[in-house]
This record gives C-alpha cells, structure tokens and sequence, in this order.
C-alpha cells in the first residue's frame, strides 16, 4: 500500500521484457529483498539490489497493461516505498495496482503553477470525480476539471518539480489508478443484497 507522495525520482539503468532496473537513493534506505517499490504507480517486488539501484521483475500482464512499456533507459521514474503504519499518511489510498492507462493532451503553466489534461478510457472516467483523487504514475492528485473522459489536474510547482512531471509532453501515456473508494462503493451498490436505499442514481443526484 502506498499514498501517492513520491520520494525521489530514480533513472531506468536498464530494462527488458520481464525485468527493470533502476538507480536510485532514498527508496533503498531499509528496504531488503521482497519489499514493494512503486515506479510510477506500479507496485513492483525488489528482486535484487546494490549500494545504488535495484532489480524487478515484471510480468507480460504489467508490461501489457502499464505505460512501463514506454520506458527506455535513462528515462525518469517516480518511486515510493510502501507505506508503515507508524507514519504520516500525506496522500490517499494508493495500491500500486495500475488501472489503465491514460494519455497526456494538454500542458498549461498558470503562473507558478500547472495545469495538466488527460484523456482517460470511458471505464476509468467513470471512477473520477470533481475534487477527488487521482493517481498518474504514482502521484496522488487532486482533480480540478472533468469533462467527459478527460481530466484536468492542478500541480503546485514542488510536485512538479520533484517528480517526472516536468518532462511530461503532450501525447504521453501514464499509469493511472482510480480511487478504491469509489469501485468498493459500485460494488456495494451492485449487489442485489444493497438495503441501504442509496442507488447510483442516488449518489447522482446529490452530487457524488
């Protein structure tokens, strides 16, 4: 489990069809073989380290299913480690486990800040709503605009400075993960068990 507050960014060493390796520095503090790393908001399993970097493996399914895939060597990573209960919880719930993913449309600087838009799949859409969160390669986000399938997201310029962010360009693809909320709630409200009187349509019609 992680919040979606990056740590540092690392740079791809080298990367094949089933295998990354990454340099990195901060996320390698404490970590051992077989604890969970987020390399843009896919949750991956240190296979292998040493003093500067570490090794995962990948699976088809995740190369198939992630923007991993577009990674080369040198590209730039965001990396979390997985949460401790004993500290803060700074972002939202996050699981690693990449929905989809979504395509960059639209860079906008707003004085100091950012303005990003990104198209999303009609399925990953339905999950996102107005003020709530988002995950975009292991980012929590707020949403500041919805219309239609695209998304557009506010960034204070720390977060866009201190994540791969800055070298987004239109027409790049990114890992996105919805809010788990929000699918626990369809299924809650799908089951024909539902006794709550409280419907999709329900939820619509006072705004959520």
């Amino acid at each position: 489990m992680f919040t979606g507050i990056i740590e540092e960014t690392g740079r791809v060493k080298a990367i094949t069809s089933d295998k990354i390796t990454i340099f990195a520095k901060t996320v390698l503090e404490g970590t051992k073989l077989g604890d969970s790393i987020s390399v843009n908001g896919v949750c991956l399993t240190v296979t292998g380290m040493g003093h500067d970097y570490f090794d995962a493996d990948v699976s088809p399914e995740t190369m198939k299913v992630t923007a991993l895939k577009e990674l080369k060597s040198d590209s730039c990573v965001n990396l979390e480690r997985a949460i401790q209960l004993n500290g803060r919880f700074g972002g939202h719930i996050v699981t690693g486990h990449t929905d989809g993913v979504g395509r960059s449309v639209n860079i906008k600087k707003d004085g100091e800040f950012f303005r990003l838009t990104f198209e999303l799949t009609s399925e990953l859409a339905k999950y996102v709503v107005k003020k709530g969160s988002v995950t975009i390669n292991g980012i929590s986000l707020t949403v500041a605009e919805i219309e239609n399938n695209k998304i557009t997201i506010a960034v204070i310029p720390h977060t866009f400075e201190n994540t791969n962010l800055k070298y987004l360009q239109t027409g790049n693809f990114v890992n996105i993960e919805t809010d788990i909320l929000a699918k626990y709630v369809e299924k809650f409200l799908s089951t024909g068990d539902n006794k709550s009187g409280i419907t999709m349509e329900f939820l619509a019609r006072h705004g959520f």
